[in-house]
């Protein structure tokens, strides 16, 4: 039977996104959706995209993007772009790439993956995006700061949406995976000490691995 994962925010942890995938093994017909911020802040944002790129051939991979990735497209726009991304966390993940100070070293696939990303995605029970939504407006009605930028712990967990479905975020770092059955956070911080976080979204199976790629079951 076909499963569907979402992942939480992996922030250049590629070791922890190495250990979950091994950990759950996707098959040409499950669906992953890591839910944004692919970059940044860890020590190796360049391997985790090189990991999601070569998911695309594995199984059917549904990428959202988070806000940290947003601002590294918009690096490319000028100088004042470039110097923000540099400010949230970007130099981390130039320096993957060998170097802090030059994006041409980053490879345009790198940046077409990201372009491809969505703001959400919408299945028959569950809505993935990064960051919130506001629970009166139908989701193709969202605006991008709320989806992307909006943190749980500024504007409080909304209420159910109005379509009824489950919301599956990341963006707003907890300690453990915050289930309150109409929103299920699970950006568990991994790249500060905790862990990445992936789930099985029908049956609620946690995986969790550290930065140092070793798991733990919850």
């Amino acid at each position: 039977m076909p499963r569907t994962f979402a992942i939480g925010d992996i922030h250049g942890c590629s070791l922890a996104l190495k250990a979950i995938l091994d950990a759950i093994a996707p098959e040409p017909e499950d669906t992953l959706i890591p839910l944004g911020d692919f970059v940044d802040r860890g020590i190796d944002s360049k391997g985790v995209l090189d990991l999601l790129i070569q998911l695309e051939d594995r199984c059917n991979l549904i990428p959202i993007l988070g806000n940290h990735d947003q601002m590294m497209l918009h690096a490319r726009d000028g100088r004042s772009d470039f110097q923000f991304w540099l400010n949230c966390g970007g130099d981390s993940a130039l320096d993957s790439y060998g170097s802090s100070r030059k994006l041409d070293l980053i490879p345009s696939s790198h940046f077409r993956f990201l372009e491809k990303c969505r703001s959400y995605y919408e299945s028959e029970s569950y809505i993935f995006t990064h960051a919130n939504y506001k629970p009166q407006l139908p989701i193709e009605k969202q605006d991008d700061h709320t989806l992307r930028w909006l943190s749980l712990r500024i504007s409080g967990p909304p209420k159910r949406h109005c379509s009824g479905k489950t919301f599956f975020v990341g963006h707003s770092p907890q300690p453990e995976v915050l289930d309150l059955d109409h929103l299920i956070c699970i950006d568990t911080n991994c790249y500060k000490g905790g862990w990445l976080t992936a789930i099985n979204v029908d049956t609620r199976e946690v995986w969790q691995a550290n930065e140092r790629g070793e798991l733990r079951t919850p």
